[in-house]
This record gives structure tokens, sequence and C-alpha cells, in this order.
């Protein structure tokens, strides 16, 4: 049986003090190879706070997190962030390239956080994949020379870097206009479909989400339903 690349086991974040919040509570699900996953939800259901306990950017207060099999509640921060740099990938609304540093530059960083390979692979493999998603003659543009689907090309290459087998997308295309949004979409999705990686998105975007093979829908921090969209029953079937 396939390990489930992320699984959630009744996993909660609950904050405590003068006044008790509930982000996410009695969350169970996994992520498996190849899955495009969506989480939707209305406006503070706790979509990004699902997103972040699965990504190993924090830690649930209830039940568990494991990512490759690994259960994750328990490590210390140097053995998280290592999973986090060798098995995920993070992709945001905001970019989030350092702005001093160029397109190639960035896309370097996690590689050198990892030290898995030597610099000129690590530079051959960052230009590659730019090449790849078309910013071949911007390798040494800032963030500021670039648009905003410039940009997030170059913050997918960045996720992209230490080959995980998990992107994590907070609203990818929540601060581009159509045509940025729709080559950030074929690029999620030929990573799913080529490379059989597994995706997880969080959007508002109804259209966005009918794109992903399975729709999670997450209200008031609770899992109100999961399953597979047609377009994915109609692939299976076809």
């Amino acid at each position: 049986m396939t390990t489930p690349l992320i699984e959630a086991r009744k996993a909660g974040r609950i904050l405590h003090g003068e006044v008790t919040t509930t982000l996410v509570t009695d969350i169970s699900l996994r992520v498996m190879p190849g899955e495009f996953v969506a989480i939707t939800g209305p406006s503070g259901s706790g979509k990004s706070s699902l997103l972040y306990l699965m990504g190993l950017l924090d830690i649930p207060t209830e039940g568990e997190v494991l990512v490759g099999g690994e259960a994750t509640r328990s490590l210390d921060e140097n053995h998280r962030a290592d999973l986090r740099l060798s098995m995920l990938g993070f992709v945001f609304q905001f970019h989030f390239l350092l702005p001093e540093f160029s397109a190639l530059e960035n896309v370097l960083l996690p590689m050198r956080a990892l030290s898995r390979l030597k610099e000129t692979p690590m530079r051959n493999r960052a230009r590659d994949l730019l090449a790849t998603l078309g910013l071949a003659d911007h390798l040494w543009k800032r963030p500021d020379q670039l648009s905003g689907g410039q940009r997030q090309r170059v913050a997918i290459a960045r996720a992209l870097a230490n080959e995980p087998s998990v992107i994590l997308a907070d609203e990818p295309t929540g601060n581009l206009d159509t045509v940025a949004s729709a080559q950030v979409v074929s690029i999620l999705r030929h990573i799913v479909d080529e490379e059989k990686k597994a995706v997880v998105i969080v959007t508002h975007d109804p259209g966005l989400a009918a794109k992903a093979d399975r729709q999670i829908q997450i209200v008031d921090g609770r899992i109100a339903s999961d399953g597979f969209t047609n377009s994915h029953r109609a692939t299976v079937a076809s």
C-alpha cells in the first residue's frame, strides 16, 4: 500500500488564551502521489490554517500530521525544517521573493539550505527550472523587474528546487490577472500529470478549484466535504 505523502489524523490547531480560538479541528485526510487537491471554504474558515499544519509551518495542538509516513508533532524544529526542505515546496499569493536577489539566486536559496548538491549542479538546476517556466531570459532580473506572473513562476521554480513530493500553494493566483493565472494553473497541472507530484492549493476561486481532481471544503474549521471532481471522474473513466 502506498504511503500517503501527507496525512492528518484528527489534527487541530486551537489557540488558548483569554478567549479560546479554534482554527481547525478534527481534521483527517490523506494526500497521495499524483493528486491535485483544492481546499475551499468561506473566508476565515481555516483553509490557510490547515495548509500551514500540512506544511509543518504550524504545530497541531491536537492529533497528528504525518509527512512521508513520519509523525511530526513531537519533532524538534531542525528535523521539521529538514522535512519541509526535502519533502515540501511552497507557493503563496504574495511570492515572498527576496527583493535584493535575482530570480536565479532566489531559486538557489532552498537548495543551498538543504545542501544536497554542490554549487555547479545547483546553478544548473536553477537555470533549467527557470528556463522550463519560460524565464531563461530573466535569470538575473530582480523581482521588481518582473511582472506579477513572472514573479509567481520564479516562486514555483523555487518551490520545485529541491524536487519535493508535494507543492502547497496558498491562493497562488489571487494576485494575478487572467492570463497569468491560467499560466500558473497550467504549470501546477503539469506538475501533477507529468511529474506525478501532489499539489494542494487553497483557493476561494470556484473556477480554479474546479480544475483540481479533488475538493476539500472547510467550514468553521472542520471538513464539510471531501470528494473528487467531475473532471477527475471523467479522466478515470477514460
